[in-house]
C-alpha cells in the first residue's frame, strides 16, 4: 500500500492506494473506498509494489479467558470533542442532523443528511462508537473536508 497527502484548493487529501488490477485501482481518500479506471494499465512487473502480495491468512492463538472486567469500567467516557472527525465529502447544506450528542453509533449508521446540488446525501458513520460533539446545525451551509461531529 502506498500513501500519498495532496492539498487541492486548500483541502487536505489522505490517498491510500490499496491495489491495482489492470486497469482498476482500488484507493481510499480520506477514509472513503473508490474504484478509480486508469485510461492505461500498469504493468505489475515495471511496479512490483502496486500489486498486493498473497498472504495467508494469521491463525488465531487461542489463550485461556481473563478475568471478566465490566465494560463500564474498561472504557472510560470520552470527553466532548475527543475522537474520529466525520468530515464533509463535498460542499453543501446540512438538512438533517440524525444523530445526538452521547448517542452510540456503528459504523454505517447515517448520522446527518447533506444537501448538495439538489440531491439529500446520507453521511455515514466510519467508526463505532460514541458521538462526542456536532459541530453543524440544520440549515448550516458547510465547505468540503468541514468537521460535522466527532465520534469517540
Amino acid at each position: 500500500m502506498n500513501k500519498y497527502q495532496y492539498k487541492v484548493q486548500g483541502v487536505d487529501y489522505e490517498v491510500e492506494i490499496e491495489e491495482v488490477e489492470g486497469n482498476i485501482a482500488k484507493v481510499n481518500v480520506n477514509g472513503i473506498p473508490f474504484e478509480v479506471e486508469l485510461q492505461k494499465p500498469i504493468n505489475a512487473a515495471k511496479h512490483p509494489s502496486m500489486s498486493r502480495p498473497k498472504v495467508e491468512a494469521p491463525k488465531p492463538i487461542v489463550t485461556a479467558p481473563a478475568a471478566a472486567v465490566p465494560v463500564a469500567a474498561a472504557q472510560p467516557a470520552a470527553p466532548a470533542g475527543a475522537g474520529a472527525p466525520v468530515k464533509a465529502p463535498l460542499p453543501g447544506t446540512i438538512t438533517e442532523i440524525k444523530v445526538q450528542q452521547g448517542q452510540q453509533v456503528n459504523v454505517g449508521d447515517v448520522v446527518l443528511v447533506l444537501e448538495a446540488m439538489k440531491m439529500q446525501n446520507n453521511i455515514e458513520a466510519e467508526y463505532a462508537g460514541t458521538v462526542t460533539s456536532i459541530t453543524v446545525k440544520a440549515g448550516e451551509t458547510v465547505m468540503e473536508g468541514a468537521v460535522l461531529m466527532t465520534i469517540g
